[in-house]
């Protein structure tokens, strides 16, 4: 049995999750504090506070699971990502812990600060900016082991296309994401006046998002050959994503299925993020490291797939209790109900 690939299947399906859960935390983070700049934030405050009350302690329990999974299968990764991220990554966990004290802030009825608030916004793009350099880096030329040391290349990561490339399609795909769930989420909600805010909102980031991804794409063939080639191979799950942000695009334009344009985005990022993830193995780290180097033994590979399977069956179902005693239950979405803690 390759417990190789279902150990790293496994945890791509986490970082999947994490992808679509944060990236609609950070997009409502943005629009919090865009639409306070702009005066329009009467409009959609109720809803994004409804929406991130019950969930923002539960959004990073994905990225725990992935970062701890990592590790766990694949230990050299800790050697080689560790050491290169050493600064990026630190860069992120300090803009977590403000994002976190934010919510600490504001659930707890501290007075409104306008710093803590351009903070919340800021971090909403900062955050997906900065946690995207693993996937930059991941291509290869980024590192450096000369000296028996592992090293990032600072020059060569801020002077590459490929790698604004991605920070660029990384924050347009947070805002889309976020947009296009608002947007279903208002819709519910039975508010007209946020609906037809987020709406916009949604259709303004529709076309950078999928712009950006197919920029990227292309850049990626200059960045590591390998990796474009094996995406061409696998060219449909690509053209399945550009299908489905159409049909989502179109729904959110036409102002109807709001929650099956949703669902279309969903797929539209599943059939990108895991076609580049299959195009992408069997390297983790372009050309040093491989999911078949440095593997954990099958004792522990084992154990570690039983555990990370049962979480995720109890990851789900606590997800789904969550959305519908609160997300989804009609009297707490349309405000009848108090907001939770």
């Amino acid at each position: 049995m390759n417990y190789e690939l279902i150990g790293i299947t496994v945890l791509w399906t986490f970082l999947y999750g994490y992808l679509i859960v944060a990236s609609i935390d950070f997009g409502a983070g943005f629009f919090s504090y865009y639409t306070k700049q702009t005066k329009k934030d009467h409009l959609i405050h109720n809803i994004i506070q409804r929406y991130l009350s019950p969930v923002w302690e539960v959004t990073n329990v994905f990225l725990i699971f992935f970062i701890i999974g990592i590790v766990g299968f694949f230990p050299s990764t800790a050697y080689y990502y560790g050491s290169a991220l050493l600064v990026p990554g630190s860069i992120s966990i300090i803009l977590l812990a403000i994002r976190g004290s934010y919510y600490a802030f504001a659930t707890y009825g501290a007075k409104e600060s306008k710093l803590y608030s351009f903070l919340y916004g800021a971090t909403g793009l900062l955050i997906p900016a900065s946690l995207s350099t693993v996937l930059t880096i991941s291509e290869g030329g980024y590192v450096s082991t000369e000296s028996g040391r592992v090293q990032l290349l600072y020059g060569e990561l801020f002077g590459s296309p490929y790698s604004w490339g991605v920070v660029i399609l990384a924050i347009v795909s947070v805002l889309f994401i976020s947009a296009s769930f608002l947007t279903y989420y208002a819709s519910r909600a039975k508010d007209a006046q946020a609906l037809k805010l987020l709406r916009k909102y949604a259709l303004i980031w529709a076309f950078p998002a999928i712009s950006m991804g197919v920029i990227v794409f292309f850049l990626l063939g200059q960045r590591n050959a390998m990796h474009f080639e094996n995406m061409v191979d696998i060219w449909w799950a690509f053209g399945l994503s550009f299908v489905a942000f159409l049909w989502a695009t179109y729904l959110i334009w036409k102002g109807k299925n709001y929650g099956t344009a949703f669902i279309l985005v969903m797929i539209q990022y599943f059939t990108a993020f895991f076609g580049y993830g299959a195009a992408h193995l069997p390297y983790l780290l372009y050309p040093y490291l491989t999911i078949y180097d440095g593997f954990t033994n099958e004792t522990m590979a084992i154990s570690l797939i039983a555990a990370f399977i049962a979480g995720l069956l109890l990851l789900i179902p606590s997800l789904y209790l969550l959305m519908k005693l609160f997300l989804f239950d009609a009297d707490y979405v349309e405000g009848k109900k108090p907001k939770a803690l």
